[in-house]
């Protein structure tokens, strides 16, 4: 029988990789689509799945739609991608991120509960989480201190998950994952906003990059990859939690390095520091250990960040250069 999945956030970065690797292993892919940006679909037409995906309108802050998607994709199995994803805005927008973030995952979850609770359910957990970090690598076991309102938020849905695991008996896992990136990233995440800019800066249409702290490090990899560990979740007999995360960390300044000298440029002539980009409350370093997912998962990440960077800057140089 072909396994149906259903996905909230399909038209994310996320969304569109883990709907292009179900796709590849014959399933049925069923997408949520909120319908709040005017082109919403341009990461599945990038990696030519938008007809291979049935795109249904609902939104994660609306039980009864969500509900109902349920319901019609028959799905045995639910990937929560959906959220207010962007950190910075978190902080602007504190109920929305509130609302969508944490309470939407709940939503699902009831959702999954009242139609079909033997399908088993995977929510999209982060490394924001740790935020304060209370030890210098973070495992499953490491105590949260989001610095946040969207780690409080994926903390709570974090929590969610665990609490119907563990009430209703539902196969529900939790990917608490590193930052991933990938050439259908967001211009507003930091990594994508590097990449743009070092292609407009090369192609002479901008003259320089304005970013905040580029001393904080993060735990780097390829979204290709960590959509895997997701799947891999669902296939195991129980439901549980994984850190998925590369190992090794790296500072915005070596990843601007990287960039600009991907293209001949010295990052030093053209990053400017600006105040305004400061987060209220900074993380300064986030690394993961993901020897759990290597044990019982058999997922490693397989993307070196120099290849990531380099995949994403040559990506961003065909889009400036087609504008």
């Amino acid at each position: 029988m072909t396994k149906s999945a259903l996905i909230t956030g399909v038209t994310g970065q996320d969304g569109a990789y883990l709907a292009q690797h179900l796709l590849r292993k014959g399933y049925q892919v069923t997408g949520m689509l909120a319908r709040r940006a005017s082109d919403t679909s341009w990461r599945l037409r990038e990696l030519g799945i938008e007809r291979d995906v049935a795109l249904l309108d609902g939104d994660l802050t609306d039980l009864s739609s969500t509900i109902r998607i349920m319901e019609k994709s028959g799905a045995s199995e639910v990937y929560n991608l959906g959220a207010q994803s962007f950190v910075g805005t978190s902080w602007s927008q504190p109920l929305l991120t509130g609302a969508v973030t944490g309470l939407g995952a709940v939503n699902v979850l009831e959702a999954v509960r009242i139609v079909n609770p033997k399908a088993r359910f995977y929510q999209a957990s982060t490394s924001e989480m740790f935020g304060k970090i209370q030890e210098s690598v973070q495992s499953e076991t490491t105590p949260f201190y989001p610095r946040s309102p969207y780690g409080v938020a994926k903390l709570y849905a974090h929590w969610m998950t665990v609490n119907y695991r563990e009430s209703f008996g539902l196969h529900a896992s939790s990917g608490i994952l590193f930052n991933h990136e990938s050439p259908l990233r967001g211009i507003e995440f930091v990594t994508r906003k590097v990449t743009d800019a070092v292609s407009r800066i090369k192609l002479g249409k901008q003259k320089d990059l304005k970013l905040g702290n580029i001393d904080a490090q993060r735990d780097w990899g390829f979204a290709g990859d960590y959509v895997q560990a997701m799947w891999l979740m669902l296939q195991q007999d129980q439901g549980d939690d994984f850190v998925i995360a590369t190992g090794a960390t790296t500072s915005v300044r070596e990843m601007c390095r990287l960039a600009f000298s991907h293209v001949g440029l010295n990052y030093e002539d053209y990053v400017v520091i600006d105040p305004q980009f400061f987060r209220p409350a900074e993380v300064e370093v986030l690394l993961g250990n993901p020897g759990k997912a290597r044990e019982k998962l058999g997922w490693t990440a397989s993307t070196r960040l120099e290849e990531l960077i380099a995949m994403m800057v040559e990506a961003d140089m065909r889009r400036v250069g087609r504008e």
